[in-house]
């Protein structure tokens, strides 16, 4: 992993019990004050530009331009994540709940701009100042799409000791279009290690990365 601020390998988070990971506990409180403040001045901060996405969708596709979707949050509780429409109305229609995949015919043009620069996510801001989510941590995946994953990866259960986050290592130093098995290490390595100085690190890349418009790129393209 390209972290030089690790002490953790993603194999070694793997193979690590729950009670290795005690020291980030004076963390979490911190860590959710700073979630409820940033988010609630975010929220704020980005009302013009959420405006202004929502009459893009509205003018290429029409409404809604958000949507929500059941997720597997912190201890295994389901929330409703807040997401804007990147895809075609009804797009799981005929397939039910499966993975996005790279070039997918269902994303819209502006959805498409969207991912790129992972505005589509902007709404969960919603989900971090009502305690869902963090800004940091494993992305929550949709409950079918989990049971089936336990099933190869027992221990994948083991992201949900924290919140999920909007962006997380996998995220930063993973590919965007990639199996949970690729995905999963570094998952577990946050849980084991996470902190302010790796939330700061992992707040300011994704900003570059947004600021690139290249989410959606493999990582060497970054």
């Amino acid at each position: 992993m390209a972290d030089e601020t690790a002490t953790t390998s993603p194999k070694q988070a793997a193979a690590m019990p729950p009670s290795a990971a005690a020291p980030w506990r004076a963390y979490d409180p911190l860590k959710r004050f700073l979630d409820i403040l940033v988010s609630g001045v975010g929220l704020i901060c980005a009302s013009p530009l959420i405006a202004a996405i929502v009459l893009a969708i509205y003018l290429q596709d029409g409404p809604p331009a958000f949507y929500t979707q059941t997720r597997v949050g912190w201890r295994g509780r389901l929330f409703r994540i807040y997401k804007f429409r990147s895809m075609v109305k009804n797009a799981e229609a005929a397939t039910g709940a499966v993975l996005a995949t790279k070039d997918d015919p269902r994303i819209t043009r502006v959805g498409r701009l969207l991912r790129k620069t992972a505005m589509d996510e902007l709404p969960q801001i919603i989900n971090i100042f009502l305690g869902h989510m963090s800004f940091a941590g494993p992305r929550p995946e949709r409950p079918e799409l989990v049971a089936e994953i336990v099933e190869r990866l027992p221990e994948f259960r083991r992201r949900e000791q924290i919140r999920p986050g909007l962006t997380g290592l996998a995220q930063v130093y993973g590919r965007y279009y990639t199996e949970p098995e690729q995905k999963l290490p570094y998952d577990l390595d946050y849980v084991a290690r996470r902190s302010l100085p790796l939330d700061v690190h992992l707040f300011l890349r994704s900003w570059r990365i947004t600021s690139k418009g290249s989410w959606d790129s493999d990582q060497e393209q970054r």
